[in-house]
């Protein structure tokens, strides 16, 4: 059995700097032996569910620029899986979630970063799916649903966003973390771990900071996902939490 995991995927950097987060991807990927990943990544944004289909190796994207080279030179050679991709889509269908299948897109960095550093040599499929932002965040965990119990199958469910993505917040002179960036993601956590789900759905109303942490939902959505694919028997526990220029939240979460 192996519990879905929200991880703070951060810059693109993350590919090639040895950070406290970097360490800790490393360091869980050790423990687990997963027989495929599914990865909903913030970076892929579509009005209809998509998954990726195809038993190829996948391109990598890089979707970023201005970063140094050595970025670009990096392949992470994963490849997909039809009959997943197919049973994963059956299993949206069956709880009326419309659902695309996508043969051609690669890779974006919001799954290949955290995969190359929790699995520096792809081992297993790699599924990526596509979020939708503009759903309200009960719709995201209904999305989560649907794949509760593939954690029971060794099958690991990432959800790779951030909880804290402001990037005209972000201080690069910052020495510690931001108060109200780490407010918000306290808040979070006592609301994930005592699962009130009331309040997390309504979390742009009640959480402090909610407007500055999250400006635009796509990186935080991939949140309720994952926790929806949970055990809600489980307990939430946090696998690691720190901070970057004062306000990117790397917190990261099992459920």
């Amino acid at each position: 059995m192996i519990s879905p995991i929200f991880v703070g995927h951060g810059s693109p950097m993350m590919a090639i700097q040895d950070t406290a987060c970097t360490q800790f991807l490393l360091d869980y990927g050790k423990k687990l032996s997963p027989k495929a990943i599914v990865v909903f990544t913030a970076h892929w944004e579509t009005e209809v569910l998509t998954i990726s289909s195809t038993n190829d190796v996948y391109d990598t994207i890089y979707d970023f620029r201005g970063f140094p080279d050595e970025l670009f030179q990096i392949k992470y050679p994963a490849k997909g899986d039809v009959e997943l991709a197919q049973m994963i889509a059956d299993r949206f269908k069956a709880k009326g979630i419309p659902v695309n299948l996508d043969s051609q897109r690669g890779l974006d960095h919001g799954s290949w970063v955290p995969l190359l550093r929790m699995f520096p040599t792809p081992e297993c499929p790699v599924i990526q799916v596509s979020v939708n932002p503009y759903l309200p965040p009960a719709e995201q965990y209904r999305i989560g649903e649907a794949l509760r119990g593939l954690d029971q199958e060794d099958i690991l469910i990432i959800g790779s966003g951030a909880t804290v993505h402001n990037l005209r917040a972000l201080n690069w002179d910052a020495k510690e973390p931001e108060a109200w960036a780490v407010d918000f993601d306290a808040w979070l956590i006592q609301n994930m771990q005592t699962q009130n789900l009331e309040a997390l759905f309504d979390y742009a109303a009640l959480a402090p900071n909610a407007r500055m942490a999250v400006p635009r939902p796509e990186h935080f959505i991939p949140l309720f996902i994952t926790m929806g694919s949970g055990d809600p028997e489980r307990p939430v526990q946090v696998i690691h939490r720190s901070y970057e220029v004062g306000s990117l939240s790397y917190l990261s979460v099992s459920f």
